[in-house]
This record gives structure tokens, sequence and C-alpha cells, in this order.
């Protein structure tokens, strides 16, 4: 299952109104999420077909819908069709996240493919689509979500930490691209969440690894590695957004929200 979310914000609306959506959206994708089989379908070049799993919020939904139209313009070089809808809006948030954890030796070619062209790849597709109207309107912010996990690889999470490394990697380099456009290009990097999928996709592997239940993995990883002592919310995440899309004169950071377990 592949999670993917695409938010365009219009840079008109009034900071306390954008700051409550952006958060709002954040929280859903975060919290409830929408899961979509689409990036590997587009690197296989298939048609982006949508399944979505399980209950869906109003404000995900959207954002999924504006990221599959975006892909599917991509892919058929006919984004004209969205040009007006796309660019009224200045500001672009994407947020892809699929995980594989366990040992290394046992990852298969096909989990690297599928955590790569999710995570990698359809970040790249959307800011790739996104740019031409940011570049027409004279400005604009882009916010790539990474991961702390972007910045230190750890035991277990190889293709991901491989994934969110590059997402950095883009973003700077992009940053160095685009300023000269009045395009600021940042990323931030959330700690440790009580998502989906880290309570199915990564507790299994911790739990064995600190001897722990299942259960309890989550709550014993955050207070053995974090010097607050204390998971992240998605309500974090959204605020770091926030400041990153209002900040005119940053560009090219990668801004940990994680309680102090990553300071570089």
């Amino acid at each position: 299952m592949y999670g993917f979310s695409l938010y365009v914000i219009s840079r008109g609306l009034l900071w306390q109104a954008r700051a409550a959506l952006l958060k709002g959206m954040i929280m859903v994708a975060f919290g409830i999420g929408v899961l979509v089989q689409v990036a590997v379908k587009i690197a296989r070049g298939l048609p982006p077909t949508v399944e979505v799993m399980g209950a869906v919020g109003t404000l995900a939904l959207a954002a999924n819908l504006l990221c599959l139209v975006l892909l599917w313009r991509r892919r058929g070089d006919d984004i004209n069709m969205r040009s007006a809808w796309v660019c009224s809006r200045n500001d672009v948030v994407s947020n892809a996240g699929v995980l594989v954890a366990g040992p290394f030796e046992a990852l298969t070619e096909a989990q690297w493919d599928r955590v790569m062209a999710v995570n990698v790849k359809g970040v790249f597709l959307c800011t790739q689509a996104a740019v031409p109207r940011l570049r027409e309107r004279g400005e604009g912010a882009i916010v790539n979500v990474s991961s702390i996990s972007g910045k230190t690889g750890r035991a277990l999470t190889a293709a991901y930490a491989a994934s969110k490394f590059a997402v950095i990697g883009l973003t700077q380099a992009l940053a160095h691209e685009l300023g000269p456009m009045n395009i600021r290009v940042n990323a931030v990097c959330p700690g440790f969440l009580r998502t989906t999928m880290w309570l199915e996709g990564v507790a299994p592997a911790r739990a064995q690894q600190l001897g722990v239940p299942q259960e309890e993995a989550f709550d014993v990883f955050v207070r053995q590695n974090t010097p607050l002592g204390r998971e992240q919310a998605p309500e974090d995440i959204g605020e770091a957004v926030v400041y990153l899309c209002r900040a005119d004169n940053v560009t090219g950071v990668a801004l940990n929200v994680a309680g102090g377990v990553e300071m570089h």
C-alpha cells in the first residue's frame, strides 16, 4: 500500500485560515490518510487508477485527487487543462511515505523499488508538474516531507532511510536551482509519530529488537531515543510546514520536528 498526498494552498488566504487548513490536512494525512496504489503504476507506465482503503477524510481525499490529476497530466504531457487551478496557488507541500522494516539481507528488489517509487519518484513527479506554474507566478514555496531517517540512517529501515536522504538531496538541489526564480524549497523531518505506518510497519521489528511486546514498542522506543521523552503529533508537523511556507528568507533547510532525537 502507498500513502501519497500533495497539497497546494493559496498565498492569498489569511494566514490563520491557511495555517488551520495546512495543519488540518497534514493531521489527516498522518492520521487517517488515504492509501493509493499510484506511484508504482506510473513507474510501470500503467494508468494511475486508485484504490482507496479504509476511512477517508474529506481534506485528504481532495489532496490526493489533486495529486493524481497532476501525475496523470504529467504522464500525458497535458497539464494545461489544470493551469488556472494550479496557477492560482503558489505553495506546494508533498508528503509521500511507504516503509519496509526488517533486516537488510531480507529486503527484496521489489520492496526497494516500491519504496523509491513512492517516496522519491512521487515527490519528483509532483514537484516537476508544479514548478512551471510557480515560475509563471514569480514566487512560490515547496515543502517536501522527509524524515529524521533522511539525516541519520537507522537499522532495519535501510530502504526508507535511503529514500528520505534522496528527498533532502532533491530539496537542496532545487533550492539552488529555483532560488533565482524566487521559489523556495525546504523539507520537514518528522520524528516519531504514532502512525499506522509505525505501529504496523516498524513496531514488529522494533519489538523484537527491544525485547518488548509489539504494543509497547513505540512508547519504549520513543522514551529511549528522544531527549524530550515524548512523541510528536501531526499538529507539530503542520506548524513546521506553515512556517516554511511563510518564511520568505528560508530555503534549502531540512527542519527537524523530532523532540531532539535528531540535531543536525
